[in-house]
């Protein structure tokens, strides 16, 4: 199955073996639908390398990352400029994973590859909740023509998903369509994460949970690093803060989109994204 990926330098802390983890972590090195800055297929590669910044202890937690069974298996071989090829290919990576009844720890790239990692667990857990951090809805029915986009990509998910089981916390920017929708088909709280998701934390208990985040959720003052930042977000530390909050979800995979380190010279995106992947894998490991 490993075949799937190249192998390129590990995650601070991601030692185990494939056989012996319980995590699967991969990059997805894919920007190709981007509507303003590309570079985001950077960003597993640039946040790999950051995560030797951090230390694999977190404080906050009294937990190391080291005691967590994880297995970096590199990056996604995806053929570049391809869409629907690399969407199949990012499908059967994220099968290869489950199918083992192993979750993964997916870093892209853009946040349309949330699509088929979200494809594939439906086949497993038919009743999935998807937790989706962001600044923007991504409840499109198109862009410009294209029904694949990354401003699409939750429309497309809500496809594969029932009804009510979309929440959308931090979002900020959105046209009025995709507001409507969102609040006829899910639970949409606006511009604000720690609270809403603490009042609706008690509700999710017991259910199968995808959590996607978009790293735009965070102000562009503390994530400069993205390719569609937006101005109003949160900060760094509610960032750090909601992702503890997961601890004791069922949460049955996730992923990190749209970190674009190109952007950030002083490396500080790449730095919070490593520091975020330690965290939730801390707190749902």
């Amino acid at each position: 199955m490993t075949t799937l990926f190249s192998k390129t330098d590990t995650f601070l802390g991601m030692n185990s073996e494939w056989n012996a983890a319980d995590w699967i972590y991969f990059g997805i090195p894919m920007d190709f639908t981007v509507s303003f800055q590309p570079g985001s297929r950077f960003g597993p590669s640039r946040v790999r390398e950051a995560s030797y910044a951090i230390e694999t202890y977190s404080l906050a937690q009294d937990r190391d990352l080291e005691t967590i069974k994880v297995h970096d298996a590199g990056e996604v071989e995806l053929p570049f400029g391809n869409v629907t090829e690399s969407l199949e290919r990012i499908h059967q990576a994220a099968w290869s994973v489950i199918s083992e009844d192993k979750r993964f720890f997916a870093l892209g790239g853009e946040h349309l590859v949330s699509l088929p990692l979200v494809q594939a667990l439906v086949k497993r857990y038919p009743d999935l909740v998807i937790v989706h951090f962001d600044a923007h809805a991504d409840l499109r029915q198109d862009y410009m023509g294209e029904t694949l986009s990354h401003a699409t990509v939750m429309r497309r998910i809500c496809e594969w998903i029932k009804p009510g089981n979309l929440y959308q916390f931090g979002i900020r920017s959105g046209t009025r369509d995709e507001v409507q929708f969102a609040r006829e088909f899910g639970h949409l709280y606006p511009h604000e994460v720690l609270d809403p998701l603490k009042h609706v934390l008690p509700e999710l208990q017991g259910r199968p949970v995808y959590v996607t985040i978009d790293i735009d959720v965070i102000d562009p003052a503390f994530m400069p690093g993205t390719g569609t930042p937006e101005p109003g977000g949160i900060s760094s530390r509610e960032a750090l803060e909601a992702v503890r909050l997961l601890k004791g979800l069922q949460v049955v995979s996730m992923d990190l989109v749209e970190t674009m380190p190109a952007y950030d010279l002083s490396q500080r995106s790449a730095v919070l994204a490593a520091k975020l992947v330690r965290e939730a894998l801390l707190a749902i490991g």
